[in-house]
């Protein structure tokens, strides 16, 4: 997608991190917004660093919930007629080893990674086809999704997901006709709010793999310690859409493990720690 003036965005964790940025770089684009997440408070505030002028609503989505999106995407086509560029970002982090993870971690990490992006796809793309215009999907994974990280099961399992749903619906939308492109982004760490996501987890949810401190400072320091921004990734992926690139590595370094991990599989060894020693 070459042309962005006019059209309609529609962004899901809008409201902190890679999916703010991402609001004011399609706000500046002049784009039209439509924005949610599950922080009522973070998207005002994104609302309040958008650009004077800028044509946008909000919405609280918990994209956990079909029905929740379903009504996003409602919202979107009432408003503005069409959707063109949808960027399934929401995303939850859980930390621990795998032997300790609860359900509810399970539960609810699969439930915001996965099948919210499965929800967006399930609500936006029929509607796109439909339309016949030129679209864009970009589904939020890591490089989580193309590595295996001790103490983050639950977090590449549900990045594993994205990834090899968002190439299976590249084919198929190519299948039916390459109006709509998808793109999957694959950063390593940065500077994002996912390392505070406990905040926004449901009651229902409570219960927390009893040994993820450890692993989740590790996290929090390796986030901390990210050379790129949210900023920096929001005008990578923008350029990527632009260009009509399907994956998206910010991080250059990062290719070094993908090729590791398909060097281990090829030769059938033992995978490779992607930590090092640790």
């Amino acid at each position: 997608m070459n042309e962005l003036t006019g059209k309609v965005a529609v962004i899901t964790g809008a409201g902190s991190g890679l999916g703010r940025e991402l609001s004011l770089l399609c706000a500046q684009a002049d784009m039209r917004l439509a924005l949610a997440d599950v922080d009522a408070q973070g998207l005002a505030e994104t609302v309040a660093l958008l650009p004077d002028g800028t044509e946008q609503f909000t919405r609280q989505v918990d994209v956990s919930k079909a029905e929740a999106v379903q009504a996003l995407c409602d919202a979107t086509y009432d408003n503005y007629g069409a959707a063109h560029l949808v960027f399934n970002n929401a995303g939850v982090a859980v930390s621990g080893p795998t032997w300790t993870s609860t359900l509810d971690d399970w539960n609810w990490v699969l439930g915001v990674n996965l099948m919210g992006v499965v929800h967006g796809v399930k609500s936006f793309v029929p509607r796109m086809l439909e339309s016949g215009e030129p679209g864009h999907i970009v589904n939020t994974a890591s490089l989580a999704g193309l590595s295996s990280v001790p103490g983050s099961s639950v977090y590449c399992v549900s990045k594993h997901g994205v990834v090899t749903l968002s190439e299976c619906l590249h084919h198929e939308l190519q299948a039916a006709g390459g109006a709509i492109g998808v793109s999957v982004l694959c950063p390593a760490f940065f500077k994002t709010g996912i390392a505070d996501s406990e905040r926004n987890r449901p009651a229902e949810y409570a219960d927390a793999n009893p040994q993820g401190e450890e692993y989740a400072k590790f996290v929090k320091a390796a986030i901390e310690a990210g050379r790129l921004s949210a900023a920096d990734i929001a005008q990578v992926t923008m350029e990527a859409v632009r260009d009509g690139r399907f994956y998206i590595l910010p991080h250059g370094g990062a290719v070094r493990q993908v090729e590791t991990r398909m060097q281990d599989i090829l030769e059938q060894r033992a995978p490779t720690n992607p930590l090092g020693t640790r």
